[in-house]
């Protein structure tokens, strides 16, 4: 590792957001006043060892997303990338693009991101990212109740939901996605790919109901009003 520690972040908003209704990209909605994406871009940014931010798109909403984040960067710079038909093959775009950097040594943690989520607090980032560096990943996670096993009794032992964002030292994972392309394989989530491929401790740092997912229209109206005190 050259200098001082860097971490790039990958924003994944290539999805199309049909579940929520709207006739535009849900990370593309308002949010009291500013974009969902632009929720977690700034977030993103404001973190003290970011360097570099990945925000991957569908080509044919690259041009609005590019001017929906414009008035929110300053003096920053977001590349955007096309996302691919899944989660996987996005988060892999994003990885080749930022292969050169990692391998040189000028990033040593990456943090995925789900655009959806953009109420993921700064100290959830930073918990992530320190835990990455101590012991080579860390996802949020938050526990699960109310669930049922197939013979509907209750589902008593202790159930996580994992959250993003999710980080992991860099060379690690643009190793797991590299062979992962060499196999074929796809992940549900970053960490199902990293876990497959490589022997790395994943820490599990406490998550956040507040750090909601939009999917549904009324995802939005809850987002709304937690906004105000997420952070």
């Amino acid at each position: 590792m050259t200098g001082s520690a860097s971490t790039a972040v990958v924003i994944v908003a290539a999805g199309s957001g049909s579940r929520v209704g709207a006739g535009t990209n849900k990370v593309l909605l308002p949010l009291r006043g500013l974009p969902v994406l632009a929720w977690s871009v700034r977030t993103a940014l404001a973190l003290p060892d970011v360097r570099r931010l990945v925000v991957v798109v569908r080509p044919q909403d690259r041009d609005a997303v590019g001017q929906a984040l414009a008035p929110h960067l300053g003096d920053r710079e977001v590349l955007l990338v096309d996302g691919g038909a899944t989660r996987h093959a996005s988060e892999w775009a994003a990885l080749r693009v930022l292969g050169p950097a990692i391998e040189a040594g000028e990033v040593d943690v990456v943090v995925v991101h789900d655009a959806a989520r953009p109420l993921a607090a700064p100290g959830l980032w930073e918990a992530v990212i320190s835990a990455a560096r101590d012991r080579g990943g860390a996802i949020p996670v938050v526990p699960v109740t109310q669930l049922l096993h197939d013979d509907l009794t209750a589902v008593t032992e202790d159930v996580g939901g994992v959250q993003t964002p999710q980080a992991f030292l860099a060379g690690e994972v643009l190793s797991a996605y590299r062979d992962a392309a060499r196999d074929g394989f796809e992940g549900t989530d970053t960490a199902a790919c990293v876990a497959t491929y490589r022997q790395v401790a994943v820490a599990a740092v406490p998550g956040s109901p507040l750090n909601l997912k939009v999917t549904f229209a009324e995802d939005v109206a809850v987002a709304e009003e937690l906004s105000p005190a997420a952070w």
